[in-house]
């Protein structure tokens, strides 16, 4: 990383398909770029803040969101096709529900705290769209929180808990207040928002004319 930092804010649900193609997109422009100056943060939105604590069936959701079977996939073919572009193997088929993410946003904001944000965000995104697993469960998400090398117990407790619930909310609630409307949403340095997922020649576009700027 280069001597100056450059805070990258990225705002995103981590049961979105293109916040987790956006990220690969990114990973591949970061690996291209061993010096990039980003700061990384995650911020927490929710794509369904109205959905059932306890989630609620896959199929069930995206007919419900996508007017039947053929609306959900045709909406889902451009994912399926950017996702392999990416990269990415998706198992739809071992998605069985939609969760509630609430509190996989309060995971990756305790996993901030112990500097392990990112390893959260990617560990939840292969467990929901590689291995099909629920994370809105919270025994889920402590044994993902021990994988990252958290303690698990404590989040389970954390879990049990209000804690920082309302505070995800908040920030939720601000980044609609800003303007964002889907995600992912990424912000250069406070001021510059990029939305969707952008192809890794962008990032490193962007990167190497941050670095000329800072080396000015």
């Amino acid at each position: 990383m280069t001597d100056a930092t450059i805070k990258l804010d990225i705002i995103s649900d981590p049961i979105c398909p293109w916040c987790y193609i956006g990220k690969a997109h990114l990973d591949r422009a970061l690996e291209q770029v061993a010096d990039h100056p980003f700061l990384i943060e995650w911020h927490p939105f929710q794509l369904n803040p109205d959905m059932p604590t306890e989630g609620m069936d896959r199929r069930t959701y995206l007919e419900a969101k996508f007017g039947g079977k053929e609306g959900a996939v045709k909406a889902y073919a451009p994912v399926v096709e950017n996702a392999k572009a990416a990269g990415l193997d998706i198992n739809f088929e071992a998605m069985e529900r939609t969760p509630n993410t609430l509190d996989a946003h309060r995971l990756i904001h305790w996993a901030g705290i112990e500097g392990k944000q990112t390893m959260a965000v990617s560990a939840l995104f292969k467990a929901y769209f590689n291995e099909g697993r629920d994370i809105g469960n919270p025994e889920v998400l402590a044994d993902l929180a021990d994988s990252i090398g958290m303690d698990a117990s404590v989040v389970l407790r954390l879990l049990s808990s209000d804690s920082d619930r309302e505070d995800i909310c908040k920030r939720d609630a601000h980044s609609r207040e800003m303007g964002v409307n889907s995600v992912p949403t990424f912000i250069v340095a406070g001021k510059h928002a990029v939305p969707g997922a952008q192809p890794p020649d962008l990032w490193v576009k962007v990167i190497e004319e941050l670095k000329e700027q800072i080396m000015a």
